[in-house]
Formats: C-alpha cells, structure tokens, sequence
C-alpha cells in the first residue's frame, strides 16, 4: 500500500512542477532561491546542520559554503527537473554551467529534509564534453 502512496506523490508532483496540494515543494523553492541568488531565504530553508556532498575531492561543504557559492554566481542551471519528491526526501536533475570554466554536467541530486529543511544534498553528475564515452564505448 504504500508503494501506491509514493506512486501518487510522484503523479502529484509530475503533473503540477513545483506545487504540493497549495504550496510550493521544498526543492522548488530552493531551486528558485538558488536561481535568484536569495541568501536570505536559503537561509530560511537550509538546516543549521546541513551538508553538501558534491564527491569532488572528498569533500563536504556546510550551510555557509553552500550560501556563498550560491550568491558567487558560480553556478548557473538549466532543464531542472524535480523527479520525486516528499516531506523526507527530494530528488532533481539539472544541467549545472560553471563559471570558472569548467565542464557542463548533468546532475542528479538526493535530498533528504529534517524539521522541514534541507538538511543533506548528494549529487552525483556527468560532464557533458563532447569527448566523454560510457564504459564500453
């Protein structure tokens, strides 16, 4: 039964991009703060402990790292999508352009919220050169 409880979250969710019944999904409205460089209401919807695990180096960011990149501008997107989402977990794909130079990905990012913030994202992505092959290939 429950199965049937996610499905419908997802149907919900897909058919009505960035809504919840009547408010805004929580992955939405961070995307839109994220995309309008709003520190202030990142602030607001980002837990005191929360961490970013980009794999990148072995690193892990906090809520203040995660602000500044945010308001550097470093890091535009594009065809965001929000593939599921609940009150426990998010979870989105992105085309990610950064400003520094480096390689366009595409980006898959886990969510997961406590006390109704975000509380952990996880991304794991693809560069998108045009060079890059899949296993096998």
């Amino acid at each position: 039964m429950e199965r049937l409880g996610i499905l419908h979250d997802l149907v919900r969710i897909r058919s009505n991009y960035g809504r919840i019944g009547d408010k805004m999904s929580k992955v939405a409205a961070i995307k839109n703060a994220f995309e309008s460089g709003d520190a202030e209401a990142l602030e607001d919807l980002i837990h005191d402990d929360y961490q970013f695990i980009p794999h990148v180096g072995g690193m892990v960011l906090g809520k203040s790292d995660f602000i500044a990149i945010v308001a550097s501008g470093g890091v535009t997107m594009e065809n965001h999508r929000i593939l599921f989402e609940n009150d426990e977990i998010g979870i989105e794909h992105v085309i990610a352009h950064f400003a520094n130079g480096s390689t366009s990905e595409a980006v898959l990012t886990f969510n997961r919220f406590k006390d109704g913030k975000l509380i952990l994202s996880e991304t794991g992505a693809t560069p998108l050169s045009d060079d890059y092959k899949l296993i096998g290939q």
